[in-house]
């Protein structure tokens, strides 16, 4: 059967050859010969001409740079390398030819042929540490990157590779300082500065702070109850302390579900934790501060230690397990003690105390 004109052409080449049916694709024509002379791409070679049949059509159907076909892993290397380097500078150019160095096993193989399993296989076998198993990890990411943009392959197996796992990223907690402190009860005006300095003093989490409702706020006992997250942070009682006890006066308000409202409801909506996270954010940016909205917490816990505050009352306090005090034995013995030991509690951290 004869195949359309520009479709390629499909031959059987002599001898005996375990693939001897060539699939090719005209390509261009040479115009320095008289007359032009055709050119060829060779698709491959295939057993059957029904084989052969079936690769042309899926060629035809998508099509692909026969030269990329080819393309091993160092040369992708190369090629993505010399557009990537102009970006950063040397030191950061080190770290990747440093992690590429330990790919020595995949340099040689074609970029389609790599599969989840070899870039797996490479991370685990290179005697290096983790961040440099992460660093190979981050390399076949943005080599993938490069070979999808380019049509090299047409899936992204490294994506795939879970060989290593980034670490997560610790958490630096930084304690609002006596300095910040007194900046924001002399700025009390400023839009949620009581909500903060009631956060300093009680040590609720940003969204348990947001969703305190007022039917558990008991000003004549100096309570507050609430909390989620653990079983024992769920439905635990805080003593008010006496510096925030005007603060939590004057935003109580019994018509309202919430101790602390949207601004734009009347009505009593709570703060969810986005909105809290940019009411806090504008303070910071006002005073000049550099805090994320769980160091109220950790400014209070520090406090608490520094304060000489018995463990298992700041345990039951800020709703960590506590084998010896549990909630369901909340006495007005307990509550005297946890009101004397928060009472304790005084911000004596300076700038120096922090960045010694």
């Amino acid at each position: 059967m004869k195949l359309p004109n520009g479709y390629g052409s499909i031959h059987k080449l002599p001898g005996a050859r375990r693939n001897p049916w060539r699939v090719r694709k005209t390509s261009g024509w040479d115009e320095s010969t008289n007359p032009p002379r055709q050119m060829y791409i060779t698709i491959g070679y295939f057993p059957t001409r029904q084989e052969a049949i079936t690769a042309l059509a899926e060629f035809n159907a998508h099509p692909y740079d026969i030269k990329t076909d080819n393309v091993t892993f160092a040369e992708v290397y190369k090629s993505w390398s010399e557009e990537h380097f102009e970006k950063i500078v040397p030191s950061a150019q080190r770290t990747w030819k440093s992690a590429y160095s330990y790919c020595k096993p995949l340099y040689g193989m074609r970029f389609k042929d790599i599969r989840a399993s070899h870039l797996e296989r490479t991370i685990k076998n290179a005697s290096v540490g983790e961040s440099t198993k992460c660093r190979m990890k981050s390399l076949f990411n943005l080599m993938y990157r490069f070979a999808l943009k380019h049509e090299i392959t047409d899936k992204d197996y490294a994506a795939l590779c879970d060989a290593v796992k980034r670490p997560k990223a610790k958490i630096v907690r930084i304690p609002f300082t006596s300095e910040e402190e007194q900046i924001l009860w002399n700025n009390l005006s400023f839009p949620f500065v009581d909500m903060v300095l009631i956060g300093l003093y009680t040590g609720w989490r940003p969204q348990e702070l947001a969703i305190l409702e007022t039917e558990n706020i008991d000003l004549e006992q100096g309570t507050m109850r609430g909390g989620l997250k653990t079983e024992s942070g769920r439905n635990r009682i805080v003593p008010i302390h006496p510096k925030i006890m005007p603060l939590v006066s004057a935003l109580y308000n019994p018509k309202n579900k919430y101790l602390f409202n949207d601004k734009n409801s009347r009505t009593g909506t709570n703060l969810t934790y986005e909105k809290y996270h940019t009411r806090f954010t504008n303070i910071c940016k006002q005073f000049e501060f550099e805090h994320k909205p769980h160091d109220t917490r950790h400014t209070f816990i520090t406090n608490a230690d520094r304060c000489g505050v018995k463990e298992n009352m700041l345990k039951l306090i800020v709703g960590h397990a506590n084998n010896d005090v549990t909630q369901e034995v909340y006495t007005h013995g307990t509550l005297a003690i946890m009101q004397a030991e928060i009472n304790k509690i005084e911000n004596t951290i300076t700038k120096e105390d922090i960045f010694i």
